[in-house]
């Protein structure tokens, strides 16, 4: 049984399918079957035909699925193509997040928001979606609840929203022994003690697990890289940015040959250690003079690994190492064939206040070096069903404002505002990232609260902001200047709302700065 890549099947006199291709010499009627809809169609034969349909429905019907599977498999293994079912994603929900404290007080470092509407875990989500991989894993353990809640809403657990593929979340739990009572000691101990998953019934069409960060902001085809490393033989893959002088010592850089495979690694080095550390990079894909001005590969923290390899490691080779890319890896590549992949565009990792901030105001740039507008590869993220922002005689220069949101006579100005914002008259934001609210509050609900002497939800009248970060649902008074003058770079002020991280002032999420204070 064939299919031509239009769609056409025919069924010859012999009772066998074939592609519209090479039907000349035939006599047979063609049946189209559009967008890959086969069962359930019915097959129009002409007269002559009918019988030998009826001899051979029975079978025809029992196979048809399962010969056009089968052929696609084929067809994918001649171009070169790789099946995404045989590929599961598991993305590490990190640590504790203290250098992007204090966002992470009360949420996991992948459900931060970001971009005005979209928290960091649906960057690799969407990735995933984008790449055709539906077998997701996301393993957390700190303050995993709204990532939890998130991740429900907006990825469809087990309704079917993934086809035959799933989107689990894995807590860190305790489980019976003396090493069962550890909490995840790292990245590779957080696979380590889920690695059973990667064995039971549904992974056994599994053959590389891809290994993935959740607060990374950076748009890729994980297929493509899935591809290369199948095609070089590669055990682990690592896919790796390009970098010149300037950065290159605040990553770990590795050193390949002119293969592409890695040969050493150096984390931060300085110095003499830092030049020693130079490629070529035009063996992974770079020109000449590309090649000149970033002669350093830093690895993404993204990593894939033949799923029976990963397996050895963990549980045999180095079963007390606990992280893949300061332990595992480096102490593999004697061993093993590690492949560096070259991912030649925009990548951050938003690990600190000061990256978090950058990121998004980067986000308004004219063109951004990283947008969320792309229709081919879109970012997902929950549906909230909002309303479009109201914006009345306000002044918005070079900013982002995130539906829902109210803005009332207001200058907003090289800004990020989140959903469900409230900006009063006569405020000034500058270089500001307002996470916006989680719920709006009614106009008598505001009322109540004025004529209390309270605080509602939002940004009160003229009040000016400049250089912060606005966590959801802050109540920010009237009258209040929030600039840090005194270019203090920290301080922890969280008895009065808000922190001071490398320069600048943060607003706590649910705090209220009152009508007044200056900052």
């Amino acid at each position: 049984m064939a299919m031509s890549t239009d769609g056409w099947i025919s069924l010859s006199a012999a009772g066998k399918l074939h592609g519209r291709t090479g039907l000349a010499a035939r006599s047979c009627r063609q049946v189209k079957f559009c967008n890959g809809e086969m069962m359930g169609k019915k097959l129009k034969m002409t007269q002559h035909h009918q019988w030998m349909f009826s001899e051979r429905k029975k079978h025809i019907c029992m196979s048809l699925t399962t010969e056009v599977a089968a052929d696609s498999k084929l067809r994918d293994v001649q171009m070169g193509k790789t099946d995404p079912r045989t590929v599961v994603a598991v993305i590490l929900g990190g640590g504790a997040g203290t250098r992007l404290f204090p966002l992470t007080k009360r949420r996991a470092k992948p459900a931060v928001p970001i971009g005005g509407s979209y928290r960091l875990i649906d960057v690799p989500m969407s990735n995933c979606i984008n790449s055709g991989i539906n077998k997701v894993y996301i393993l957390t353990q700190f303050n995993s609840a709204s990532l939890n809640r998130h991740l429900a809403r907006a990825y469809a657990f087990g309704n079917g929203g993934f086809g035959d593929g799933y989107v689990e979340a894995l807590a860190a739990t305790q489980t019976p022994g003396e090493a069962g009572k550890r909490w995840f000691q790292g990245t590779a101990d957080a696979v380590r003690q889920f690695h059973w998953l990667f064995e039971d019934q549904r992974s056994k069409e599994i053959e590389d697990v891809l290994i993935l960060s959740g607060d990374h902001l950076y748009r890729m085809d994980y297929m493509d890289f899935v591809q290369d490393h199948r095609q070089s033989g590669a055990d682990i893959s690592i896919s790796c940015l390009p970098m010149d002088d300037s950065r290159a010592s605040d990553f770990g850089l590795m050193k390949i040959d002119n293969r592409g495979r890695v040969i050493s690694f150096s984390e931060k080095p300085k110095g003499e250690d830092l030049r020693a550390m130079e490629v070529d990079t035009t063996v992974l894909g770079l020109s000449r003079e590309e090649a000149e001005k970033k002669p350093y590969i830093a690895s993404m923290g993204v990593y894939i690994f033949k799923k029976e390899i990963l397996l050895n490691l963990l549980r045999w080779r180095f079963p007390t190492a606990n992280d893949f890319g300061s332990e595992i890896i480096p102490a593999s590549s004697k061993e093993y064939f590690i492949k560096a992949y070259l991912f030649n565009d925009y990548w951050e990792d938003i690990g600190t206040i000061r990256s978090f901030f950058e990121a998004n105001l980067a986000l308004t740039a004219h063109p951004p070096r990283f947008s969320f507008y792309d229709a081919a590869k879109p970012m997902y993220t929950s549906r909230r069903n909002l309303p479009p922002s109201k914006i009345d005689n306000s002044k918005i220069v070079d900013s982002i404002i995130s539906h829902g949101s109210f803005l009332n006579n207001c200058f907003i100005e090289h800004s990020v505002v989140g959903i469900r914002s409230r900006i009063n008259s006569n405020v000034h934001l500058k270089n500001t990232v307002m996470l916006g609210a989680d719920y709006y509050e009614t106009d008598s609900e505001m009322a109540s609260l004025l004529a209390e002497g309270r605080v509602p939800i939002g940004i009160g009248e003229n009040t000016r902001i400049k250089d912060c970060i606005i966590d959801k649902n802050a109540r920010i008074g009237k009258n209040v200047v929030i600039s840090n003058s005194e270019g203090i770079q920290e301080a922890d002020r969280s008895s009065e709302g808000f922190y001071i991280r490398s320069g600048i002032a943060i607003i706590l999420k649910n705090f209220t700065i009152k009508d007044g204070l200056v900052i």
